[in-house]
């Protein structure tokens, strides 16, 4: 695969809560230069990026991070400004407590009330597998195939772990074919982003991949 090919699935990403206006300036050229899938950002910074990008490459936020247990309403409330601001695509936080004592119902509802406010836009549902059994990464694949979500995420990579192989060929087994994997957090090297595709990821959230390309002939793979 060539490192364009590569870049072409990365959310370039930037979500540290000391990062500056000329931090996401930096992004947000860095994200024009390598053409990535989006610069994935805070939602108050989305009408800054989407000003700066002026749909060059797409703008992608969060809802409901890191924790996820925001109520429903809000997230939807989160999701729809950060639309309005000009974000294409929103990453949501599931509430994880519900999902540990195993109330599906609950959960479906609040990805369906975001999934409402999102219509016509990408929506991506973090999970956070470090701190799901393999069971509960099975239930969730369905619940978020059901939802009507166009991803399942691993993390928001504020947990113990991110990202794993593993994760991501169970995840891609379980989860509806319409339903596309993204793998985030923890992501360091070209040769995992690289394998993480293989797996059948479609996304990869890493603030690191451009880093590393940076200053390579960008010949690829």
């Amino acid at each position: 695969m060539k490192l364009t090919q590569l870049l072409s699935h990365v959310d370039h990403t930037l979500l540290s809560t000391t990062s500056t206006t000329q931090d996401y300036a930096k992004l947000c050229e860095e994200g024009l230069i390598h053409n990535v899938a989006s610069v994935c950002i805070p939602p108050s910074r989305v009408k800054f990026c989407a000003q700066y990008l002026q749909g060059r490459v797409k703008v992608c936020t969060v809802v409901g991070f890191p924790n996820g247990y925001s109520n429903s309403y809000i997230k939807a409330i989160e999701a729809t400004d950060a639309i309005n601001n000009g974000a294409s695509e929103i990453d949501m936080v599931i509430d994880i407590g519900r999902a540990k004592e195993h109330d599906y119902s609950a959960v479906l509802a609040d990805i369906q009330q975001v999934r409402r406010a999102t219509i016509g836009h990408t929506l991506k549902v973090i999970i956070e597998t470090a701190v799901l059994t393999t069971q509960e990464k099975i239930d969730l694949c369905q619940v978020v195939s059901e939802s009507g979500a166009d991803y399942i995420k691993t993390s928001t990579g504020f947990a113990a772990n991110g990202a794993t192989f593993d994760d991501v060929v169970l995840l891609r087994k379980h989860v509806a074919t319409e339903v596309k994997v993204k793998a985030a957090g923890g992501i360091s090297t070209l040769d995992d982003a690289l394998q993480f595709i293989q797996l059948g990821a479609d996304r990869l959230g890493t603030s690191r991949i451009v880093k590393i390309i940076q200053g390579m002939d960008g010949t690829g793979y």
